[in-house]
């Protein structure tokens, strides 16, 4: 198999280029979702390929408990500089859980203390700014804090916090459209796909890049949702516009804030144009729909070739393991 083991390493590579088509080609949602399961199986595959190097690497150690067999030279011949590969490998696989065990500690922490903090405070209006709360399951926490600041805290219930100073910065219809944007992040779970992402990213740092991707795409989703539901794409826009003026931004491992992911300028133009299409995929015979395609097709070439490469060199340990 020679060099062929290690695609799973740095096919990954290959994701950004087909998350910028999906980004500029496919509904913010569809896009999400696309470059979210690109992110997460390119990410798998990498890290099985790590484990199997580990295994090819180490099986020759004494005392080991893994099968004799796996030792034998024809098994370490499919890997390339076996020893050398095998350490490396434990090093970078050990790096994996430890990022990604950081990561979601630093995840659940912060959603356990937020909640924690807002345990006091029921659902509410705005102090003098005429807003109104508690639309669905979502409850609005309002904290009397003069920094702006928004985003959505997901749990049971989901709650929205905004301070009164970006309330204050935005007038009632704009209010309407914050609030419907950050509804939109509770409502399609947008905390899954960023952890999802985020954790691939932590897997292999070539897929680091895919986070800002889909941090955008969700941004983009929840303002055409906010659009959608207040009727009226330029009050949003103005919305977006003005929060990211006042706004700095505001720490939330793993979650989305109102206008903290970028670039604003690409949201308010976007909001501004027409509606992009509801459909996941655009017809194949137009622009957008040749490159949807080419998208799939990148995608599906590179997450089979790593799946395969990964595959071969676990067919290749099992065809060695003793009956």
């Amino acid at each position: 198999m020679g060099v062929f083991v290690f695609l799973p390493l740095v096919l990954p590579l290959t994701a950004l280029p087909i998350a910028r088509l999906a980004e500029h080609h496919l509904h913010p949602r569809s896009a999400s979702v696309f470059v979210t399961f690109v992110a997460v199986v390119l990410a798998a595959c990498s890290t099985f390929c790590l484990g199997l190097l580990v295994v090819v690497g180490t099986a020759q150690l004494p005392g080991n408990p893994l099968p004799d067999s796996w030792s034998d030279p024809e098994v370490r011949a499919a890997v390339p500089y076996d020893e050398v590969a095998g350490e490396a490998a434990i090093v970078a696989l050990a790096l994996v859980v430890v990022a990604c065990a950081l990561t979601v500690r630093r995840h659940v922490r912060f959603r356990f203390r937020a909640h924690r903090a807002l345990a006091g405070l029921g659902a509410g209006v705005g102090v003098g700014v005429g807003v109104g709360v508690g639309v669905g399951s979502a409850e609005v926490a309002v904290l009397d804090d003069e920094e702006p600041y928004a985003y959505a805290l997901p749990g049971s219930p989901g709650r929205i916090v905004v301070s009164t100073g970006m309330l204050s910065c935005l007038d009632e219809a704009e209010q309407r459209a914050l609030l419907a944007h950050e509804r939109a992040h509770l409502a399609g779970r947008h905390h899954r796909l960023l952890l999802a992402v985020q954790l691939a990213g932590c897997a292999n740092p070539f897929l680091r890049p895919l986070r800002a991707a889909v941090m955008y795409g969700t941004e983009r989703w929840a303002d055409e949702e906010a659009a959608r539901v207040t009727g009226d794409r330029r009050t949003t826009a103005r919305a977006v516009g003005k929060a990211a003026l006042f706004s700095r931004r505001v720490t939330t491992p793993g979650l989305a804030a109102f206008a903290a992911a970028g670039p604003v300028p690409r949201r308010v133009a976007a909001l501004l144009g027409p509606v992009p299409p509801r459909g996941s995929w655009t017809s194949a015979g137009i622009r957008a729909g040749m490159a949807a395609c080419v998208a799939a097709a990148g995608t599906a070439a590179s997450t089979l070739s790593a799946f395969n490469a990964a595959l071969a060199l676990f067919v290749a340990l099992e065809a060695a393991a003793p009956l």
